[in-house]
């Protein structure tokens, strides 16, 4: 640890801010603009660098990082094309509220706004998708904007921070001088706890004969599965998830329904609909989960919603009560006024695991092809539901949402607000840098996987030992069952033929590759994954036409799911 008051470049005082803030891991891709930031590595050995193959697969790897640990990811890029390569993945984490600082270099400041080679305005093209930016202008400054950017980053609710470093400040001496914990003007890091809202929470729930708890991501973000645990035992309500909320309370809890929404079980939507009170907990009633808002919750005399940023309440669905807070102190002290709904709730449980039981989610088996859920299925029982799940987007999203059952917070990786294709594999390898004993798997599709397959060679030559699942039906699986549902069958561009053999690919990289098309070369092959120490992938080759049931299509009410032909 540097001594304050000691003289240093621009670079070095950006190195050692890290060091300060507890960063372990930079995920990052060097260019000329960035070259003094990555000189300067050469004389810090304290700092690990993981060089990625593309930028976008350092800012999703960050943000792997970030959503398993619950720390700031840190990714890092030159001007340019190596900024605007970040772009997609720092909307990934705004919308999904995951805590970034993302570091760019720039060209000198005597060249902002002359358009000189590899300039870009990376900090105007960010205003809309970061939660605040910095453009330095003076190398003394570096200590006091990175202090304020991880709190930033970390607090209230979480998101994205950028700090855009020009060449010139990156050379430039300055005394490096740890600054005292930030004070920002106009910034509320922590709401303040209103009792009197949640006390009239309390009151709702003692009324309501059919109460109901949806669990967001917010739960996850805010530390606070414990306290939900708790407040569902205390008072019996039953509880959904929303897709990014998986985790938050355990699946295998007696009063967890499923998750609800778009691909929800019949159960979940049924209890929303039914339900005479709705509590949303961290959840922003995004359409995935609403649907028809028209139509949401229609027998709701009272919906309430909990969330740390209060313009989230009442944007999306009308509010009868909104509580402004950090979720983990409103539960901690609504579980010191919670009491049992007594015969009442059991009553109303007894109707959610009637539905539960008449319409599970469930899939056809096959003993001659190997279907997608299966896999799942198979993956959850070998790993005993204790990994880390890595999804990309699409069909085997859902799916791993559907078969995988999540007892523990920040199990699920996933990209759920921008649906960002790509995210899932770097992801696994930010998750698996950030948990070195946990099993880390990650789940693709056939597209989604040639995304980002560049990042095999990261998984090589580290050896980081993500388990690597390719899902593939050789179509864009999600668009073909849209086309086929709501377009009448007319497929358009949806045929992937032309891919790689993925097993060669992976062991192109140096990474074994494993292939199975039915149930007992499944069972083998991801038998020989887990006792590889390494990496290793495994293609699982399922039909090209097996769909995502349950289904609510766009404009429809969540009652009103296609259950596939059962």
């Amino acid at each position: 640890m540097m001594e304050t008051g000691t003289e240093m470049t621009g670079s070095e005082a950006l190195l050692q801010g890290l060091l300060d803030e507890g960063v372990d891991t930079v995920f990052g891709y060097p260019g000329g603009s960035a070259l003094y930031l990555y000189d300067a590595m050469t004389q810090n050995d304290k700092l690990r660098h993981i060089l990625m193959r593309h930028e976008q697969g350092a800012v999703h790897a960050a943000d792997g990082y970030a959503r398993s640990t619950g720390k700031a990811g840190v990714c890092l890029a030159t001007s340019g094309p190596g900024a605007t390569n970040l772009v997609t993945g720092i909307a990934t984490a705004y919308m999904d509220s995951i805590p970034l600082v993302v570091i760019t270099a720039n060209v000198p400041t005597h060249l902002i706004g002359s358009d000189a080679f590899q300039e870009a305005d990376i900090v105007g093209m960010t205003m809309p998708i970061t939660k605040h930016n910095y453009f330095v202008r003076d190398a003394q400054d570096i200590p006091r904007i990175l202090r304020e950017a991880f709190h930033i980053a970390g607090t209230g609710r979480k998101g994205p921070v950028l700090i855009d470093i020009p060449k010139d400040i990156c050379h430039a001496k300055m005394i490096y001088r740890r600054p005292a914990f930030p004070d920002i003007r106009g910034y509320e890091a922590k709401p303040e706890l209103y009792c009197e809202a949640i006390d009239r929470l309390m009151g709702a729930i003692a009324e309501a004969e059919r109460p109901l708890l949806i669990a967001g991501a917010g739960v996850v973000h805010s530390n606070a599965s414990g306290e939900l645990v708790e407040f569902v035992d205390r008072t019996r309500i039953p509880v959904v998830a929303t897709f990014l909320g998986l985790g938050g309370f355990p699946s295998a809890h007696p009063y967890f329904v499923s998750m609800a929404g778009h691909h929800g079980g019949y159960a979940a939507n049924m209890a929303i609909q039914r339900a005479d009170l709705v509590v949303s907990i961290g959840s922003r009633f995004d359409d995935r989960l609403t649907m028809n808002v028209s139509g949401f919750a229609p027998h709701a005399r009272r919906i309430a919603h909990i969330d740390i940023d209060a313009a989230e309440i009442g944007k999306n669905v009308k509010t009868d009560i909104g509580i402004t807070g950090d979720i983990k102190d409103v539960l901690s002290y609504a579980c010191s006024k919670a009491e049992t709904s007594g015969t009442r709730a059991e009553e109303w449980m007894r109707e959610i695991r009637e539905n539960m039981a008449l319409h599970p989610i469930r899939y056809k088996d096959s003993d001659t092809e190997l279907k997608p859920q299966f896999v799942l299925e198979m993956i959850h029982e070998a790993s005993r539901g204790n990994a880390i799940i890595t999804t990309d987007v699409g069909q085997h999203q859902m799916w791993a949402a559907q078969f995988y059952k999540y007892n523990y917070p920040r199990s699920l990786i996933s990209s759920g607000g921008l649906g960002t294709m790509g995210f899932g594999f770097p992801s696994a390898i930010g998750a698996q840098i950030g948990n070195p004993d946990r099993l880390v798997v990650s789940v693709n599709g056939d597209g989604g996987m040639q995304m980002c397959a560049q990042e095999l060679a990261v998984c090589a030559i580290h050896q980081i030992p993500v388990k690597i699942v390719v899902l593939n039906n050789r179509v864009l699986g999600m668009v073909r069952q849209q086309q086929e549902l709501i377009y009448k069958k007319r497929y358009s561009q949806i045929d992937l033929d032309g891919s790689p053999d993925f097993v060669k690919l992976a062991e192109a990289y140096g990474v074994k590759g494993l292939r199975a098309s039915n149930k007992e070369e499944a069972k083998r092959a991801w038998e020989e994954a887990m006792q590889t120490p390494g990496p290793a992938l495994v293609e699982f080759v399922i039909p090209i036409d097996e769909n995502v049931y349950p289904m609510v299509l766009g404009g429809s009410n969540l009652d009103q799911m296609i259950l596939g032909d059962f």
